[in-house]
């Protein structure tokens, strides 16, 4: 062949054959220590100045799809994946003296691990708590190493922990189980702890080995029962004693009169709640329409208490309440956002007493289908404080003196309703996850008496959709007012947990649609198809945790797992500022009179919501911490016991179990499997053997023996008697790293964490 021929080939051939695939350009990115910007891909590619413009829109297609994320400067990065510059915070210090860091601004996903790379500080190693601006690099599968730049700010300076006495003073055990080592305690800084105390103490040196506190505060005797929810409430922050500017406003409330009220004491408003609540913020009513262009439709009335007339913007109490944001529950206790003269007493719906509310008319189809409603600032009276259990047993055919009544006039309606209200929310396909919970019940004595499944009636469900369609009736209105607004945001779930997902399903024999469109119908149809098969329970919890957590937002996403287009929270303000926001919006909108929403608050929403999204967080993560203390130290005399129980969690360093009796959470280190190395396979959630094949993946059954139930922390370890399933050895070369202990940091005891979303 000649050379004109040679060159007459070449020009011949697309600029396709030498572009990289989409699945090369991610590969690169992967392999990349940090985010890497058009040039570096064109460099390594060796691709042309002409061809800066294709490789522009690559990438802005694959940022589309879900495949890369932007960041800083235009430069693209795997998702999920930290930027090169970030704030980060000393999580923990191990037992090696490895400095574990986690970023201040955590994503939702998988936590990454960031180790800070020795002697990156001239001034020594940073203390637990320091915030530090560092510079990242990726070394690992989420694993991050980390170069400070500065230090930002040093740490909380106090601990929850056990005080046992020494002979040169005494040491603090910490009941944080992210704290790997105890804590000493000089001889001149016991002050009045006592042998076994949950005392608060301040740090006083966190580098190094010789890490000191001062004993500042005792909180209780580590053994009572009535001290397991307060490790919980310091541990977390959770605000427990009001300013007493706040107090004293609340102290000088009064009750309202008529005035220029909506008088709806005619109507026989219930409230149905908890046997153990003790405030009373929503109550219901349902009758037929009378209207016969909706023959077979419902007036329903949800009547909420009014707090906004009570708590002004910016007043002591208002501020008080926005810090805390929310009120926290535990079993023995509640730490409540507002002070009990209001809680439990003005803004409490108490039967046969005159309150205030914000109320809603709403009028619904024979389906459930929201057709108009009302807004009005009135006076209520309650007519009856009803229980859960009660109003199903009347509804069963079972009334009692107070119910019985009530079961025609008032019961029945509210069932009526409800049924219309079941085939709206059937027909918007929203998303069906029943997820079971726990409640401890406690004994006269206040120790722990049983642990037992929450029950969920009927009853519960219909209060559940006379709210949410009260909160969508307040998004509508505010919508409608063009007012602001503090959505209950919930998006669909991110493109990487989808993928995850539809890989994990596809190994079981479930198919995701890939639509370009995710609804919910998508997931409860799965959920049906494997209702009664050995894979319920893992399907359930698959699709539980691919999902979005909600949030507030004066953004309106939508609320996917309700499969609503708008969603407000209003029908709880004693709880939750969010609502006291949402009421205070209306009162302005309607001009329903004074306590309206200022225009300081309304600029502001977007802080006010990053930061009620915070404090429930805060919520949750103490009452289910709480939930777990309970746990263990019920099961603490069991040690030794045999249990049967489910895999709930499969991680690199171990199992997660859940027992089948008491729902009780615990760890099996992966250092006590069978003598094999054990490789993790994240997408489909198992532990495989290299050698023998032998694979444990959530929710097999297993049998467990229990060896160690710490009540300082809170965890229980176990051991694997029977379970597993026998499988192929791993080919050389397959899978991810050996893994036959847990990685630098692992939790010890640790916790899987998980429950009913939050909606």
């Amino acid at each position: 062949m000649s050379n004109k021929e040679k060159n007459t080939k070449t020009k011949t051939k697309t600029k396709d054959d030498y572009r990289p695939t989409k699945d090369q350009i991610i590969s690169f990115i992967e392999d990349s220590p940090g985010p890497v910007g058009k040039r570096e891909i064109a460099r390594a590619f060796r691709l042309t100045a002409g061809d800066r413009v294709w490789l522009k829109g690559v990438l802005k297609e694959m940022a589309a799809e879900g495949q890369v994320e932007r960041g800083r400067k235009r430069r693209v990065a795997k998702p999920g994946s930290l930027p090169e510059v970030a704030v980060i915070q000393v999580d923990s210090i191990d037992v090696d003296g490895e400095v574990i860091c986690k970023p201040v601004k955590e994503d939702e996903g998988k936590p990454p691990v960031i180790y800070l790379k020795p002697g990156s500080h001239r001034e020594g190693a940073p203390g637990e708590g320091d915030r530090l601006l560092a510079r990242l690099k990726r070394i690992g599968d989420n694993v991050y190493e980390a170069q400070i730049i500065r230090v930002l700010g040093a740490g909380p300076v106090r601990l929850i922990g056990v005080f046992e006495p020494t002979a040169e003073g005494g040491i603090v055990r910490p009941t944080d189980r992210k704290h790997k080592t105890d804590y000493v305690v000089g001889s001149a800084d016991i002050g009045k702890a006592r042998p076994g105390d949950l005392v608060s103490a301040e740090i006083l040196d966190t580098k190094g080995y010789a890490r000191r506190v001062k004993i500042v505060e005792r909180l209780g005797r580590m053994g009572d029962a009535s001290t397991i929810s307060l490790v919980a409430i310091h541990q977390n922050g959770i605000p427990v004693e009001f300013p007493a500017e706040a107090l004293k406003q609340a102290e000088a409330a009064k009750p309202v009169t008529l005035g220029d009220r909506t008088d709806l004491r005619e109507f026989p408003l219930v409230t149905i709640d908890g046997a153990d609540a003790r405030d009373f913020d929503d109550a219901v009513w349902a009758a037929p329409d009378d209207n016969p262009k909706n023959q077979g439709g419902w007036h329903l009335i949800v009547a909420i208490a009014d707090v906004s007339w009570y708590v002004r913007p910016d007043d002591p109490l208002d501020r008080s309440a926005r810090d805390r944001g929310n009120s926290c529950y535990f079993p023995d206790r509640v730490v409540p956002m507002l002070p009990e003269k209001l809680s439990n007493d003005l803004c409490s719906l108490r039967p046969h007493e005159d309150r205030a509310c914000m109320a809603v008319h709403m009028w619904i189809d024979r389906n459930g289908k929201l057709q108009r409603h009302k807004f009005v600032r009135g006076l209520m009276r309650s007519a009856a404080r009803l229980i859960y259990e009660q109003v199903q047993a009347a509804r069963d055919g079972n009334p009692d003196d107070t119910t019985g009544p009530l079961l025609e006039p008032v019961i029945a309606p509210l069932y009526g309703a409800f049924d219309a209200l079941l085939r709206g929310r059937a027909a918007r396909g929203t998303l069906e996850l029943e997820i079971p919970e726990r409640q401890v019940i406690l004994g006269e004595d206040g120790h722990i008496d049983r642990i037992v499944p929450r029950l969920r009636m009927d009853s519960h469900k219909l209060i559940e959709e006379f709210m949410i369609l009260a909160n969508v009736a307040a998004a509508e209105a505010l919508e409608a007012k063009k007012r602001p607004a503090m959505y209950r945001a919930h998006e669909e779930p991110p493109l990487d947990k989808l993928e995850a997902l539809r890989q994990a399903l596809d190994g079981l024999g479930y198919k995701l649609a890939k639509s370009e469109k995710i609804r919910p119908d998508h997931f409860t149809g799965i959920l049906a198809r494997a209702v009664g098969t050995d894979t319920e329970q893992l399907i359930s919890t698959l699709i539980l945790r691919s999902q979005s957590q909600a949030k507030y937002s004066p953004e309106n996403p939508g609320h996917f797992g309700l499969a609503l287009r708008r969603y407000c929270h209003f029908t709880s303000p004693i709880r939750r500022y969010a609502d006291l926001l949402v009421h205070r919006s209306l009162i302005a909108g309607y001009h329903l009179g004074d306590g309206g929403l200022s225009a300081e608050e309304a600029e502001r929403f977007e802080e006010i919501g990053e930061h009620i999204s915070a404090t429930e967080r805060r919520a949750i993560v103490a009452e289910r911490d709480a939930m777990d203390r309970y746990t263990t130290a019920f099961m603490a005399e069991r040690v030794g016991a045999t249990f049967a129980a489910k895999i709930s969690g499969v991680t690199r360093f171990g199992l997660f179990v859940t027992l089948d009796e008491t729902g009780a959470d615990g760890l099996i280190p992966i250092s006590t499997l069978a003598n094999d190395y054990f490789i993790h396979d994240e997408i489909n959630h198992a532990l495989v053997g290299e050698r023998s094949g032998m694979t444990f993946t959530l929710s097999d059954p297993v049998v467990v023996e229990m060896v160690e139930a710490d009540t300082v922390t809170g965890g229980m370890v176990f051991t694997i008697i029977e379970g597993g399933k026998e499988g192929r050895p791993i080919k050389k070369g397959r899978g991810g790293p050996r893994r036959d202990a847990g990685p630098r940091g692992a939790p010890r005891g640790g916790k899987r964490k998980s429950g009913r979303p939050r909606r």
